[in-house]
């Protein structure tokens, strides 16, 4: 399959002072010959800024095309969607395109990208997103992370989210806690630890500091009738903790140890082995 990795909307979208005509890719399709985009990453639209664009286009009409691709009885929408609706729901008959003839992997790609560049996708979606890439479309991290313009361990962090309760997703869709929180809450051991800590974040209002600084205290807090950690185990431990994402314990015994590394599902258990083979 080919990619085509890290283009960007800018190779997509025609810089503003060329004359269309010189483009060939910019003309008027009818609304109605637009269907969404079936890869859209982003599953939330914010009613007030669609009703803010609804009355800027309503004043200046709509500038910037949307991008579509041919489909089966019209085309498909790549990416433009919020211009899309607002068209739809202001009733214009038709809408400035650019028509690019490209594969599903590449629509998925310039979705994902055209949002994180407007900012627009919220962490949860955006994980879901990358996960379509590598599961439907054999992305590696690394090639994602080229195409969206942000480092391997980014997407790697944003992708451990998928790990958690989906009602802990559901907190972070709607901002009830951040990716900061999320993270934190990750360390946890189980799944009943992570959602009561999530809904204490949320009834306390605890700044992402105060939820690390407690759950660190939570996690180091030494068991009973235990002699205390060799430092150099420990900090070997944190080290560890701190690359994988996740909770590790380093056992160390006269002649041999052992190292128990913790994961919480099939995907938690490839991102670890990913991290390891590197």
């Amino acid at each position: 399959m080919d990619k085509r990795l890290g283009r960007g909307l800018d190779a997509l979208i025609p810089d503003k002072t060329i004359n269309i005509e010189d483009t060939q890719k910019i003309g008027k399709l009818k609304v109605s010959s637009i269907v969404p985009n079936r890869f859209q990453p982003r599953k939330k639209f914010d009613s007030e800024r669609l009703k803010e664009l609804k009355d800027s286009i309503s004043e200046k009409g709509i500038i910037q095309p949307v991008i579509v691709r041919p489909a089966e009885n019209g085309f498909e929408l790549i990416a433009g969607e919020r211009r899309f609706r607002a068209a739809q729901e202001l009733g214009h008959e038709e809408i400035p395109a650019i028509i690019k003839d490209v594969t599903d992997a590449d629509s998925l790609e310039l979705a994902l990208i055209e949002n994180i560049q407007r900012e627009e996708l919220n962490p949860v979606e955006e994980a879901n997103a990358y996960m379509d890439l590598m599961q439907k479309f054999n992305f590696t991290q690394e090639e994602i992370a080229k195409a969206v313009g942000k480092n391997s361990s980014t997407i790697s962090n944003t992708m451990r989210l998928l790990t958690l309760p989906e009602l802990i997703q559901d907190y972070i869709s709607d901002a009830s806690i951040s990716m900061g929180h999320a993270k934190a809450v990750l360390s946890l051991p189980t799944e009943r630890s992570r959602i009561r800590f999530a809904k204490k974040i949320i009834r306390k209002n605890l700044s992402v500091r105060q939820a690390e600084e407690l759950i660190r205290h939570k996690l180091q807090k030494p068991q009973r009738n235990r002699p205390e950690k060799d430092a150099h185990l420990a900090r070997i431990e944190e080290e560890l903790q701190h690359y994988l994402g996740t909770r590790v314990k380093v056992l160390h015994g006269k002649k041999r140890g052992r190292v128990e590394i913790f994961y919480y599902s099939n995907e938690d258990l490839d991102r670890v082995l990913n991290l390891i083979r590197k």
